[in-house]
């Protein structure tokens, strides 16, 4: 299996990516990135999905209700609102400026009513400590926003320069540290003016397992995918100059919804080392108001 999928290898017509999870070779997770303009119109079938703006805003109807999903200009540049959209529905998405929509979705068995996300109440954490800080918005992850049956999603801004994902860590067994989750990651890296994505800069991503049979370090341009069916992933590096972003999808054959996870025993002591370093001041990067002072 190819975990890495660089940008344009995906894609469906003039939307960046489609991915179901049968082009993974799993059984939960998949993502489609949208170009919407014109009113266009879509069926959720067995998959639930969050509606979530990365590049201006649009309008989504679903059953007989529309939400206003105000956008941002870059996923850089402010944490958006977004909308939940259940399995077997008929969606209409719409844009009068234009909208790159990104559709995290998971394959699901419960059909819950559409709702709608605002900005203002989703948390955004600082994690980690020193050049492995990094902001985590958590739009979509349970504890948080718990509407849907088998999806989770979060964002991660990593500052130039910085480390994330890390210490390496897997959710592919059921045991008390961990649930199995289908993973996928699509990142978006941001040019010379820290806001603008752009396929000029690069990052790192490595995803391995104990056993060896998955080993990979790979480059990441802006629009790549890269799949985690299991084992270890971290960390994601984002090269001086060139900040990165990433969306998070997760799905799994849990009952309920989780993003319990294990670390690599070998690099588990990275974290105790945290509590005497001092956070990177770049983040939060951004809030729902916009960008925060840099």
């Amino acid at each position: 299996m190819t975990l890495h999928r660089p940008h344009g290898t995906i894609a469906d017509g003039a939307d960046p990516v489609r991915l179901r999870p049968a082009d993974a070779g799993w059984a939960y997770t998949g993502l489609r990135v949208l170009t919407i303009g014109a009113p266009r119109t879509l069926h959720t079938g067995e998959f639930e999905a969050f509606a979530l703006p990365l590049r201006g805003g649009c309008e989504v109807t679903v059953d007989g209700v529309t939400f206003t999903l105000r956008g941002r200009d870059s996923v850089f540049t402010r944490v958006t609102d977004f909308a939940y959209l259940p399995r077997d529905a008929e969606v209409t998405l719409s844009s009068e400026t234009g909208c790159e929509l990104a559709l995290p979705m998971a394959r699901c068995t419960r059909r819950l009513d559409p709702k709608y996300g605002p900005a203002e109440d989703v948390p955004v954490e600082v994690r980690g400590s020193g050049n492995a800080t990094r902001q985590v918005t958590n739009f979509g992850v349970p504890g948080v926003w718990d509407h849907a049956n088998k999806l989770s999603a979060c964002e991660l801004i990593t500052p130039d320069g910085n480390w994330s994902s890390y210490p390496p860590h897997k959710h592919d067994e059921a045991t008390e540290c961990e649930v199995v989750n289908e993973e996928i990651y699509y990142f978006r890296i941001a040019g010379r003016d820290a806001v603008t994505p752009s396929r000029d800069g690069f990052g790192l991503h490595r995803t391995y397992t104990a056993d060896g049979e998955i080993d990979e370090d790979v480059a990441v341009r802006d629009g790549d995918v890269f799949l985690i069916p299991r084992g270890y992933h971290g960390p994601c590096v984002a090269a001086p100059g060139y900040p990165m972003y990433y969306l998070n999808v997760l799905a799994g054959p849990a009952d309920e919804r989780s993003m319990a996870y294990c670390d690599d025993p070998a690099h588990t002591w990275v974290r105790d080392s945290w509590a005497g370093q001092t956070q990177d001041p770049r983040c939060p990067v951004t809030s729902a108001q916009g960008r925060a002072a840099q």
